[in-house]
Protein backbone atom coordinates (compact mmCIF):
# COMPACT_ATOMS: atom_id res chain seq x y z
CA UNK A 1 0.00 0.00 0.00
CA UNK A 2 1.81 3.02 -1.14
CA UNK A 3 0.04 6.74 -1.48
CA UNK A 4 0.59 10.29 -1.80
CA UNK A 5 -1.56 12.80 1.22
CA UNK A 6 -2.50 15.82 0.50
CA UNK A 7 -2.55 17.87 3.53
CA UNK A 8 -5.48 20.23 2.80
CA UNK A 9 -5.58 22.49 6.15
CA UNK A 10 -1.69 23.06 4.95
CA UNK A 11 -2.87 23.90 2.03
CA UNK A 12 -5.57 26.03 3.31
CA UNK A 13 -3.18 28.16 5.38
CA UNK A 14 -0.30 28.73 2.61
CA UNK A 15 -3.86 30.24 0.27
CA UNK A 16 -4.48 32.57 2.90
CA UNK A 17 -0.41 33.63 3.42
CA UNK A 18 -0.36 34.20 -0.48
CA UNK A 19 -4.11 35.50 -0.51
CA UNK A 20 -2.90 38.37 1.67
CA UNK A 21 0.04 39.31 0.16
CA UNK A 22 -1.40 39.80 -2.96
CA UNK A 23 -4.50 41.77 -1.76
CA UNK A 24 -1.74 44.05 -0.08
CA UNK A 25 0.07 44.69 -3.23
CA UNK A 26 -3.27 45.26 -4.96
CA UNK A 27 -2.61 42.17 -7.66
CA UNK A 28 -4.51 39.50 -8.70
CA UNK A 29 -3.64 35.35 -8.83
CA UNK A 30 -4.94 32.57 -10.08
CA UNK A 31 -3.78 28.79 -8.72
CA UNK A 32 -2.05 26.57 -10.89
CA UNK A 33 -3.33 23.28 -10.72
CA UNK A 34 -1.41 21.03 -13.29
CA UNK A 35 0.45 19.25 -10.57
CA UNK A 36 -2.96 17.68 -9.39
CA UNK A 37 -3.06 15.69 -12.89
CA UNK A 38 -6.85 16.22 -12.50
CA UNK A 39 -7.47 14.39 -9.98
CA UNK A 40 -11.19 14.70 -8.52
CA UNK A 41 -10.43 15.26 -4.77
CA UNK A 42 -7.62 17.28 -4.88
CA UNK A 43 -8.87 19.49 -7.58
CA UNK A 44 -11.94 19.56 -4.89
CA UNK A 45 -9.89 21.36 -2.24
CA UNK A 46 -8.41 23.44 -4.42
CA UNK A 47 -11.65 25.10 -5.36
CA UNK A 48 -13.00 24.89 -2.09
CA UNK A 49 -10.29 27.61 -1.24
CA UNK A 50 -10.87 29.66 -4.22
CA UNK A 51 -13.05 28.88 -7.43
CA UNK A 52 -12.42 32.47 -9.16
CA UNK A 53 -9.50 31.40 -11.76
CA UNK A 54 -7.50 28.07 -12.10
CA UNK A 55 -4.85 27.70 -14.62
CA UNK A 56 -3.33 24.28 -16.26
CA UNK A 57 -1.23 22.89 -18.84
CA UNK A 58 -3.70 20.11 -19.49
CA UNK A 59 -6.97 20.12 -21.26
CA UNK A 60 -8.28 16.84 -19.87
CA UNK A 61 -8.00 18.33 -16.44
CA UNK A 62 -9.62 21.68 -17.47
CA UNK A 63 -12.43 19.71 -18.28
CA UNK A 64 -12.65 18.45 -15.19
CA UNK A 65 -12.33 21.48 -13.43
CA UNK A 66 -15.62 22.27 -15.60
CA UNK A 67 -17.11 19.68 -14.34
CA UNK A 68 -16.60 20.64 -10.86
CA UNK A 69 -17.35 24.54 -11.02
CA UNK A 70 -18.68 25.77 -14.08
CA UNK A 71 -18.49 28.78 -13.45
CA UNK A 72 -14.70 28.71 -12.38
CA UNK A 73 -12.51 30.48 -14.91
CA UNK A 74 -10.36 28.46 -16.80
CA UNK A 75 -7.09 29.25 -18.23
CA UNK A 76 -4.62 27.42 -20.51
CA UNK A 77 -1.36 28.21 -19.82
CA UNK A 78 0.20 27.13 -23.02
CA UNK A 79 -0.04 27.67 -26.66
CA UNK A 80 -3.01 25.87 -27.89
CA UNK A 81 -2.45 22.55 -30.63
CA UNK A 82 -4.23 24.01 -33.72
CA UNK A 83 -6.11 20.40 -33.53
CA UNK A 84 -7.98 21.12 -30.04
CA UNK A 85 -9.09 24.19 -30.80
CA UNK A 86 -12.81 23.25 -30.29
CA UNK A 87 -12.57 22.08 -27.40
CA UNK A 88 -10.16 24.69 -26.10
CA UNK A 89 -13.13 27.43 -26.65
CA UNK A 90 -15.46 25.10 -25.03
CA UNK A 91 -13.48 24.44 -22.16
CA UNK A 92 -10.73 27.05 -21.67
CA UNK A 93 -12.04 30.53 -21.06
CA UNK A 94 -8.76 31.84 -21.57
CA UNK A 95 -5.46 30.53 -23.40
CA UNK A 96 -2.08 31.98 -23.92
CA UNK A 97 -1.33 32.41 -27.53
CA UNK A 98 2.19 33.09 -29.53
CA UNK A 99 1.03 32.01 -33.24
CA UNK A 100 -1.63 33.97 -35.49
CA UNK A 101 -2.89 30.81 -37.20
CA UNK A 102 -3.80 29.19 -34.45
CA UNK A 103 -5.50 32.62 -33.05
CA UNK A 104 -7.57 32.91 -36.48
CA UNK A 105 -8.51 29.27 -35.59
CA UNK A 106 -10.04 29.81 -32.23
CA UNK A 107 -11.61 32.81 -33.29
CA UNK A 108 -13.13 30.93 -36.29
CA UNK A 109 -14.33 28.04 -33.43
CA UNK A 110 -15.47 30.61 -31.05
CA UNK A 111 -17.79 32.01 -33.61
CA UNK A 112 -19.31 28.32 -34.30
CA UNK A 113 -19.97 27.83 -30.54
CA UNK A 114 -21.07 32.11 -30.50
CA UNK A 115 -18.60 32.53 -27.43
CA UNK A 116 -15.83 35.18 -26.99
CA UNK A 117 -12.38 33.52 -26.42
CA UNK A 118 -10.31 35.57 -24.11
CA UNK A 119 -6.52 35.23 -24.73
CA UNK A 120 -3.38 36.40 -23.20
CA UNK A 121 -0.40 37.07 -25.49
CA UNK A 122 2.87 35.78 -24.43
CA UNK A 123 6.06 37.87 -24.82
CA UNK A 124 9.36 36.73 -25.21
CA UNK A 125 11.85 37.96 -22.43
CA UNK A 126 14.50 36.28 -22.41
CA UNK A 127 14.14 32.47 -21.20
CA UNK A 128 13.64 31.40 -24.88
CA UNK A 129 10.41 29.20 -24.02
CA UNK A 130 6.56 30.37 -25.41
CA UNK A 131 6.67 34.10 -26.17
CA UNK A 132 6.32 36.38 -29.59
CA UNK A 133 9.68 38.26 -30.16
CA UNK A 134 9.50 42.32 -29.07
CA UNK A 135 9.95 43.57 -32.48
CA UNK A 136 6.73 41.64 -34.37
CA UNK A 137 4.29 42.32 -30.77
CA UNK A 138 2.37 45.61 -32.41
CA UNK A 139 2.54 44.12 -35.71
CA UNK A 140 0.95 40.47 -33.65
CA UNK A 141 -1.05 42.73 -32.07
CA UNK A 142 -3.13 44.81 -34.89
CA UNK A 143 -3.97 40.72 -36.37
CA UNK A 144 -5.67 39.60 -33.26
CA UNK A 145 -7.31 42.83 -32.99
CA UNK A 146 -9.18 42.08 -36.54
CA UNK A 147 -10.08 38.95 -35.44
CA UNK A 148 -13.87 38.47 -34.35
CA UNK A 149 -14.80 36.55 -30.76
CA UNK A 150 -10.86 37.15 -29.81
CA UNK A 151 -10.57 39.53 -26.75
CA UNK A 152 -7.09 40.15 -25.60
CA UNK A 153 -7.02 40.50 -21.90
CA UNK A 154 -3.09 40.46 -21.07
CA UNK A 155 0.27 40.41 -22.03
CA UNK A 156 1.92 37.70 -20.52
CA UNK A 157 5.60 36.23 -19.87
CA UNK A 158 7.12 33.06 -18.68
CA UNK A 159 10.60 32.67 -16.74
CA UNK A 160 12.59 30.49 -15.33
CA UNK A 161 10.87 27.24 -16.24
CA UNK A 162 13.32 25.93 -19.02
CA UNK A 163 16.86 27.95 -18.95
CA UNK A 164 16.15 28.91 -15.53
CA UNK A 165 16.03 32.93 -16.25
CA UNK A 166 14.71 34.84 -13.17
CA UNK A 167 12.52 37.67 -13.38
CA UNK A 168 14.01 41.58 -12.43
CA UNK A 169 12.49 44.36 -11.89
CA UNK A 170 14.07 45.51 -15.35
CA UNK A 171 12.51 42.97 -17.31
CA UNK A 172 8.88 43.61 -15.99
CA UNK A 173 9.38 47.14 -16.25
CA UNK A 174 9.95 46.54 -20.24
CA UNK A 175 6.66 44.18 -20.02
CA UNK A 176 4.73 46.73 -19.02
CA UNK A 177 6.34 49.52 -21.51
CA UNK A 178 5.04 47.27 -24.10
CA UNK A 179 1.34 47.00 -23.33
CA UNK A 180 1.74 50.64 -22.49
CA UNK A 181 2.92 51.45 -26.15
CA UNK A 182 0.22 48.97 -27.22
CA UNK A 183 -2.44 50.93 -25.92
CA UNK A 184 -1.23 53.93 -27.13
CA UNK A 185 -1.09 52.99 -30.68
CA UNK A 186 -4.92 50.94 -30.74
CA UNK A 187 -6.72 53.07 -28.55
CA UNK A 188 -7.63 49.70 -26.68
CA UNK A 189 -7.47 48.72 -22.88
CA UNK A 190 -5.57 45.96 -21.92
CA UNK A 191 -6.56 45.15 -18.72
CA UNK A 192 -4.30 42.65 -17.15
CA UNK A 193 -0.23 41.86 -17.20
CA UNK A 194 0.33 38.29 -15.93
CA UNK A 195 3.55 39.02 -15.45
CA UNK A 196 4.40 36.49 -12.46
CA UNK A 197 4.51 33.25 -11.11
CA UNK A 198 6.15 31.61 -8.15
CA UNK A 199 9.46 32.99 -8.52
CA UNK A 200 8.22 36.62 -9.21
CA UNK A 201 6.76 36.59 -5.71
CA UNK A 202 10.15 37.51 -3.89
CA UNK A 203 10.59 40.42 -5.74
CA UNK A 204 6.89 41.57 -4.40
CA UNK A 205 8.42 42.03 -0.91
CA UNK A 206 11.90 43.83 -2.19
CA UNK A 207 9.40 46.78 -4.25
CA UNK A 208 10.85 45.66 -6.99
CA UNK A 209 7.17 44.73 -8.82
CA UNK A 210 6.56 47.42 -11.31
CA UNK A 211 2.62 49.30 -11.57
CA UNK A 212 0.72 47.62 -13.95
CA UNK A 213 2.01 44.08 -13.56
CA UNK A 214 -1.26 42.98 -11.45
CA UNK A 215 -2.05 39.39 -12.44
CA UNK A 216 0.45 36.63 -11.00
CA UNK A 217 -0.35 32.25 -11.72
CA UNK A 218 1.11 30.21 -8.48
CA UNK A 219 1.46 26.51 -7.96
CA UNK A 220 4.72 26.05 -6.26
CA UNK A 221 5.47 28.32 -3.77
CA UNK A 222 1.35 27.25 -2.91
CA UNK A 223 1.96 23.92 -2.71
CA UNK A 224 5.72 24.06 -1.13
CA UNK A 225 5.89 27.19 0.68
CA UNK A 226 9.31 28.05 -1.53
CA UNK A 227 11.19 30.94 -2.28
CA UNK A 228 11.66 29.80 -6.10
CA UNK A 229 13.76 32.53 -6.72
CA UNK A 230 16.59 31.95 -4.14
CA UNK A 231 15.95 27.99 -4.11
CA UNK A 232 15.20 28.49 -0.34
CA UNK A 233 12.05 27.66 2.13
CA UNK A 234 9.42 30.12 3.14
CA UNK A 235 9.01 31.48 6.86
CA UNK A 236 5.42 31.07 8.05
CA UNK A 237 4.75 28.76 5.16
CA UNK A 238 4.10 24.84 5.08
CA UNK A 239 6.07 22.81 3.14
CA UNK A 240 4.85 19.52 3.58
CA UNK A 241 1.51 19.71 2.11
CA UNK A 242 2.61 16.58 0.27
CA UNK A 243 3.44 13.11 1.96
CA UNK A 244 4.62 10.17 0.44
CA UNK A 245 3.62 6.95 2.70
CA UNK A 246 5.04 3.34 1.57
CA UNK A 247 4.85 0.42 3.74
CA UNK A 248 7.52 -1.88 4.69
CA UNK A 249 6.97 -5.59 2.48
CA UNK A 250 10.95 -6.93 3.74
CA UNK A 251 13.16 -6.23 6.70
CA UNK A 252 16.71 -7.95 6.74
CA UNK A 253 20.28 -7.54 8.08
CA UNK A 254 21.84 -7.55 4.70
CA UNK A 255 25.57 -6.98 3.49
CA UNK A 256 26.12 -3.50 2.30
CA UNK A 257 27.94 -4.84 -0.51
CA UNK A 258 26.76 -6.66 -3.26
CA UNK A 259 28.22 -9.95 -4.42
CA UNK A 260 29.17 -11.23 -7.91
CA UNK A 261 30.02 -9.89 -11.11
CA UNK A 262 28.89 -6.40 -11.53
CA UNK A 263 27.03 -5.17 -14.93
CA UNK A 264 24.51 -2.18 -15.51
CA UNK A 265 21.33 -1.39 -13.32
CA UNK A 266 17.31 -1.01 -14.06
CA UNK A 267 18.76 2.34 -15.08
CA UNK A 268 21.87 1.74 -16.81
CA UNK A 269 23.97 2.63 -14.16
CA UNK A 270 27.16 0.31 -12.43
CA UNK A 271 27.04 0.96 -8.83
CA UNK A 272 30.10 1.72 -7.34
CA UNK A 273 30.75 0.75 -3.56
CA UNK A 274 33.96 1.78 -1.05
CA UNK A 275 36.03 -0.99 -0.26
CA UNK A 276 35.60 0.18 3.53
CA UNK A 277 31.94 -1.41 3.09
CA UNK A 278 33.28 -5.09 2.75
CA UNK A 279 32.39 -7.08 5.60
CA UNK A 280 29.55 -4.71 7.17
CA UNK A 281 26.26 -5.82 7.27
CA UNK A 282 23.23 -3.26 8.33
CA UNK A 283 19.33 -3.17 8.67
CA UNK A 284 17.44 -3.15 5.48
CA UNK A 285 14.03 -2.31 4.72
CA UNK A 286 11.87 -2.67 1.49
CA UNK A 287 8.84 -0.57 0.38
CA UNK A 288 6.39 -1.35 -1.94
CA UNK A 289 7.27 1.84 -4.38
CA UNK A 290 9.77 2.25 -7.01
CA UNK A 291 10.56 4.01 -10.01
CA UNK A 292 7.37 3.22 -11.86
CA UNK A 293 5.76 5.88 -9.29
CA UNK A 294 8.82 8.33 -7.99
CA UNK A 295 12.51 9.21 -8.66
CA UNK A 296 13.88 8.23 -5.35
CA UNK A 297 16.07 11.48 -5.71
CA UNK A 298 13.20 13.31 -5.25
CA UNK A 299 11.98 11.82 -1.69
CA UNK A 300 13.64 12.20 1.91
CA UNK A 301 12.43 9.60 4.30
CA UNK A 302 10.89 11.81 7.65
CA UNK A 303 12.50 9.43 10.14
CA UNK A 304 15.83 10.80 10.86
CA UNK A 305 18.06 8.15 10.27
CA UNK A 306 16.50 6.27 7.47
CA UNK A 307 18.57 6.19 4.30
CA UNK A 308 17.58 5.63 0.74
CA UNK A 309 20.01 2.94 -1.29
CA UNK A 310 18.32 2.86 -4.23
CA UNK A 311 15.37 1.80 -5.83
CA UNK A 312 14.17 -0.83 -8.63
CA UNK A 313 11.14 -0.52 -10.74
CA UNK A 314 8.27 -0.78 -8.15
CA UNK A 315 10.32 -1.07 -5.02
CA UNK A 316 12.73 1.37 -2.77
CA UNK A 317 15.83 0.00 -0.54
CA UNK A 318 16.12 1.53 2.88
CA UNK A 319 18.77 1.50 5.20
CA UNK A 320 17.03 1.93 8.21
CA UNK A 321 19.76 3.17 10.67
CA UNK A 322 19.18 2.85 14.64
CA UNK A 323 15.41 2.66 13.82
CA UNK A 324 14.63 -1.03 13.84
CA UNK A 325 13.58 -1.12 17.05
CA UNK A 326 10.57 0.78 16.00
CA UNK A 327 9.86 -0.82 13.05
CA UNK A 328 8.60 -4.15 11.24
CA UNK A 329 6.89 -5.65 8.12
CA UNK A 330 3.85 -4.27 7.47
CA UNK A 331 4.77 -1.15 9.39
CA UNK A 332 4.83 2.43 7.09
CA UNK A 333 7.41 4.91 6.34
CA UNK A 334 6.47 8.65 5.44
CA UNK A 335 8.07 10.55 2.97
CA UNK A 336 8.54 14.52 1.78
CA UNK A 337 8.55 15.15 -1.45
CA UNK A 338 9.95 17.32 -3.97
CA UNK A 339 7.64 19.29 -7.10
CA UNK A 340 8.68 16.51 -9.26
CA UNK A 341 7.93 13.75 -6.98
CA UNK A 342 4.65 14.62 -6.19
CA UNK A 343 3.88 15.41 -9.72
CA UNK A 344 5.38 11.68 -10.73
CA UNK A 345 3.47 10.60 -8.04
CA UNK A 346 0.49 11.71 -9.29
CA UNK A 347 0.70 10.79 -12.80
CA UNK A 348 1.18 7.24 -10.88
CA UNK A 349 -2.25 4.48 -11.47
CA UNK A 350 -0.68 2.64 -8.51
CA UNK A 351 -0.16 5.18 -6.29
CA UNK A 352 -3.46 5.88 -3.80
CA UNK A 353 -4.58 9.35 -3.27
CA UNK A 354 -5.72 10.89 0.39
CA UNK A 355 -6.64 13.74 2.02
CA UNK A 356 -5.60 14.70 5.40
CA UNK A 357 -7.87 17.47 7.30
CA UNK A 358 -6.34 17.78 10.28
CA UNK A 359 -3.31 20.58 10.70
CA UNK A 360 0.15 20.14 12.82
CA UNK A 361 1.73 22.68 14.66
CA UNK A 362 3.58 25.09 12.30
CA UNK A 363 7.01 25.15 13.10
CA UNK A 364 9.56 27.42 11.38
CA UNK A 365 12.83 26.37 13.54
CA UNK A 366 14.55 25.58 10.65
CA UNK A 367 17.70 27.23 9.62
CA UNK A 368 16.89 27.15 6.10
CA UNK A 369 13.55 28.91 6.47
CA UNK A 370 13.61 32.28 5.42
CA UNK A 371 11.15 34.89 6.29
CA UNK A 372 10.54 37.34 3.18
CA UNK A 373 8.89 40.36 4.94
Amino acid sequence: MSYITLHAAKLRHNFKVLDQIFAQNKIEWAIVAKLLCGNEKFLQVLLNLSDKEICDSRLSNLKTIKKLSPKTQTIYIKPPAPRLVKSIVKFADISFNTEISTLEALSAEAVKQNKIHKVVLMVEMGELREGIMARNLMQFYDEVLALPNIQVVALGTNLNCLNGILPDEKKLIKLNRFKEIIEENSGKKIPYISGGSSVTIPLIFKNQIPFGINHFRVGETLYFGTNVYEDSLIAGMYHDVFTLTAEIIEMQEKPTIPSGTAGTNLTGETPVFSEEEKGKSSLRAIVDVGLLDIDHKDITALVPGIEIIGASSDMLILDLGENSEHLEVGDTINFSMNYMAVLRAMNSDYIDKKIETEIAPLENNDDHFICLN
